[in-house]
C-alpha cells in the first residue's frame, strides 16, 4: 500500500499578482495585499501552494505568521532554463551567457527555499524543487541531472518532504530517476488544454492520475494543477469550452472526488492573474482564478 505523506487537505495554488504586478517587473503584493487575498480564502483553504522562493512567498509567510492565519504551505523553487528548447512554441532559445546566468538563479532559488523551509517548519508544509521544468514544450528546461542534483540537495538540508510539480506526461517517460529522489510526486492535469469537453474533464483527469499512480505504486501521487479556465480568445483552448459554469461543474467533480479517495489537490488557482501570458485581455493564462482579479468571486465561490 503506497503510504500516505502528505495527507488530504482543501488545496489551492496562490499568486496574489495584482494590475501592474508581476514577478518579472519586480513589483510585488504589499502585507496588506496579502493579508486581504488571505482573508478571502481562510474559510474555504487550508494549504496553499506557492511558486517561487522570492519576496512574494516571503511576505506571504510573514502574513501567515504574524496574524495566525490556519495554512500550511507547499513552497516551491522558480526554475529556469539551463538548456536550450526548440520545441517551445513560443520560445526557449536563450545564450549561453544567459544560460550560466539562469543555473546561478537557479542555485540561488534552492538555497532560498531550504533557507525559508527552516525558518517556516511549521508553515511550510512539503517543498518543490521547481515546475513544469521537463515537461516538452516548457521555455525553463531544466535537464533531469539538475533535477536530481536540486531533489538531494535539498533534501539533505530540509525536514520536510520534498517534490516536483511537472505535467503528467514526463513523470511516464524520462523523470524515473528524479522520481526515486523524492518523497512525492506531484503532477498536473488540464483537460482543457488537451481539448477535453466538460463531460470528459474529470474522466480524464482521474486516468492521467491512474496512469502515474500505476507507474510508481510506491509513490504518493499528488495533483498541484488541475483547472479550468473562465475565457479564452481561443490560443490553445477552444472559446467555446471555457465559462464560469464549466468552471463550477469542474471544480465540484474534481473536489469531490479528491475527498472521496484523500487524494491532495491543488486546485488552479485562486485569483486571476493579468500578468500572464500576451497582452489580450481573453488570453487563457489570465482566467483560470475562481476569484476575479478584483477580487470578486467568479460562479463557483458564489454557491
Amino acid at each position: 500500500m503506497t503510504k500516505k505523506i502528505l495527507p488530504f487537505a482543501k488545496a489551492i495554488c496562490y499568486s496574489g499578482y495584482r494590475d501592474g504586478q508581476s514577478p518579472d517587473n519586480g513589483e510585488f503584493p504589499t502585507y496588506d495585499q496579502v493579508l486581504q487575498d488571505l482573508l478571502i480564502l481562510r474559510n474555504d483553504w487550508k494549504s496553499l501552494r506557492l511558486y517561487g522562493s522570492d519576496q512574494h512567498s516571503k511576505t506571504i509567510l510573514e502574513v501567515i505568521e504574524a496574524e495566525q492565519l490556519p495554512f500550511d504551505v507547499m513552497l516551491g523553487a522558480y526554475i529556469t532554463a539551463e538548456v536550450c528548447n526548440e520545441n517551445c512554441p513560443w520560445g526557449g532559445l536563450y545564450s549561453e551567457e544567459q544560460l550560466q546566468s539562469n543555473k546561478r538563479h537557479n542555485q540561488q532559488q534552492i538555497e532560498e527555499l531550504i533557507l525559508l523551509a527552516n525558518k517556516y517548519p511549521k508553515i511550510i508544509s512539503s517543498v518543490s524543487i521547481g515546475n513544469e521544468a521537463a515537461v516538452s514544450w516548457t521555455d525553463h528546461l531544466v535537464p533531469t541531472e539538475s533535477l536530481i542534483d536540486y531533489a538531494k540537495q535539498t533534501k539533505s538540508q530540509v525536514q520536510q518532504p520534498v517534490t516536483f510539480c511537472e505535467n503528467y506526461v514526463p513523470w511516464l517517460e524520462h523523470l524515473r530517476p528524479l522520481a526515486d529522489e523524492l518523497d512525492v510526486i506531484s503532477i498536473h492535469t488540464y483537460p482543457v488544454w488537451e481539448f477535453k469537453s466538460i463531460d470528459e474533464g474529470l474522466a480524464y483527469t482521474i486516468a492521467n492520475y491512474q496512469a502515474v499512480q500505476d507507474a510508481y505504486p510506491d509513490k504518493q501521487i499528488i495533483i498541484t494543477e488541475a483547472g479550468w479556465a473562465t475565457n479564452s480568445n481561443g490560443r490553445g483552448i477552444e472559446s467555446h469550452n471555457v465559462n464560469e459554469d464549466f468552471q463550477q461543474q469542474y471544480f465540484h467533480q474534481l473536489m469531490n472526488w479528491a475527498q472521496e479517495q484523500h487524494i491532495l489537490v491543488y486546485f488552479f488557482e485562486a485569483f486571476d492573474e493579468n500578468w500572464k501570458g500576451s497582452p489580450d485581455p481573453l488570453e487563457p493564462e489570465k482566467h483560470w482564478g475562481i476569484y476575479n482579479a478584483d477580487r470578486t468571486p467568479k460562479l463557483v465561490m458564489q454557491n
